[in-house]
């Protein structure tokens, strides 16, 4: 961003109207548009009500908001997280006034998979020319306009309104089909969660009450009426009956010569039993989490757990993951300074198992030479020790140049040339 634009939003963002304990100075006017991006199913927590969904946009969420995100400067041939810097305390501590920065990453997550698009506006503060803070935006504050690339905000909660460049908002976007406004996983999966949301109102109208009783009222002693009832006398016995059971009794009397024949579990009844576990691995394949994640029976032994945990974090979570560093690093960072400055969350957190795997871990990298005693001693908070920041490596390695040598022979006694007659050598 030029330094000429960066004064600009500046001062165009001085004169926006400030929040006072989550209201904003000024009224929405009623003709304000209020949407949030492309998504087609309401958000309204009718989807989150699903179990697997809740599980999946959590665990996802979590996973994300857990690991710490760092902003690094280049110090020499490596990257040193810039402790001294505003945007390290703003996205590791509090990003604003009334979020902290796990709850505001978790947050993100939730807004990009279920609405589609999370919106992070930066305020600048006039005076020291630095991030002051970052504003999360509600979805449904922004209204974007594709064509021309600018963004229409009104967040009362956030305290920010106005019209922004493409150039000023971080647009963290779920999956896109023009690269340019994301669509949340509820609009690709609506039938699926149409499906698995009616599957819950029937197990609960299957099981209200402790599960209401089906059968059939009947009588066979006569072909026409029912003796002194008739046919819509017994139909009404029938109504009668089925709102008893419906209202939780369980012992009920019948008139006259009435038969009542139950119904057991049909098998159409079994089949929606089998339709339920399906719905939980399809939501699961749009979440791209893996069903052990959500419970699921699938992975009952330590291998496969593994292989589901490896798979979670090359195929689903460093995605995402890089798409937050790629776009705040393009929208916080100089164009000149993008090889001197990076933003990365600190996966180390992703790794950590048990305590003897961890171990392992850590003496086969100090036994390669990729970390010290010390630097060991230090991420895991204890003090420094006396040498040992010598890097160490395995004594049964040399180098490359030497794998080929060979010993030298042993020193003997030069042996005598001999002469032909001729007197030659």
């Amino acid at each position: 961003m030029g330094f000429k634009t960066y004064l600009h939003n500046i001062f165009r963002r001085g004169q926006e109207p400030k929040a006072t304990d989550g209201n904003a100075a000024s009224q929405q006017p009623a003709s304000t548009p209020r949407r949030g991006g492309s998504y087609t199913l309401p958000v309204n927590g009718t989807a989150q009500s699903v179990a697997t969904v809740y599980c999946c946009v959590g665990f996802l969420s979590d996973s994300v908001a857990n690991l710490p995100m760092q902003f690094m400067r280049q110090k020499g041939d490596i990257f040193v997280p810039d402790v001294n810097s505003r945007l390290h305390y703003l996205l590791t501590v509090q990003p604003c006034s009334y979020m902290s920065a796990v709850d505001f990453w978790k947050q993100v997550i939730v807004y990009m998979l279920l609405r589609g698009n999370a919106y992070i506006l930066p305020i600048y503060d006039v005076a020291t020319l630095e991030v002051d803070r970052l504003a999360l935006l509600s979805p449904e504050a922004v209204s974007h306009d594709t064509i021309n690339d600018l963004y229409t905000v009104y967040d009362a909660q956030a305290g920010v309104s106005g019209v922004y460049g493409e150039d000023e908002i971080i647009h963290i976007k779920n999956f896109s089909l023009d690269g340019k406004t994301g669509i949340s996983t509820l609009t690709y999966a609506r039938i699926t969660l149409d499906i698995a949301l009616t599957g819950n109102r029937e197990t609960l109208n299957r099981f209200a009450n402790g599960g209401n009783v089906r059968g059939i009222v009947s009588n066979d002693t006569s072909v026409r009426g029912f003796g002194e009832y008739q046919d819509n006398q017994l139909e009404k016995t029938a109504t009668d009956l089925d709102s008893k059971f419906s209202s939780g009794e369980r012992i009920v009397s019948l008139p006259g010569q009435v038969q009542f024949s139950p119904i057991s579990l049909s098998s159409t009844d079994m089949q929606f039993l089998e339709s339920r576990k399906f719905t939980v691995r399809e939501i699961c394949r749009f979440f791209r989490v893996h069903p052990s994640f959500a419970f699921d029976d699938t992975s009952n032994n330590y291998k496969s757990a593994e292989k589901a945990n490896v798979a979670f974090l090359s195929t689903t979570l460093n995605p995402i993951l890089r798409k937050i560093e790629n776009e705040l690093l393009r929208k916080l960072v100089a164009p000149s300074l993008s090889g001197k400055r990076k933003f990365e969350f600190d996966r180390t957190g992703l790794y950590a198992c048990d305590l003897e795997s961890r171990v392992k871990y850590q003496t086969q990298t100090i036994a390669a030479g990729i970390y010290t005693v010390n630097d060991w001693r230090k991420i895991e908070n204890k003090p420094a020790v006396e040498g040992g920041d010598t890097v160490l490596v395995s004594a049964n390695l040399k180098g490359i140049n030497e794998s080929g040598a060979t010993a030298a022979p042993a020193e003997t006694e030069p042996t005598p040339a001999k002469t032909t007659e001729d007197g030659e050598e």
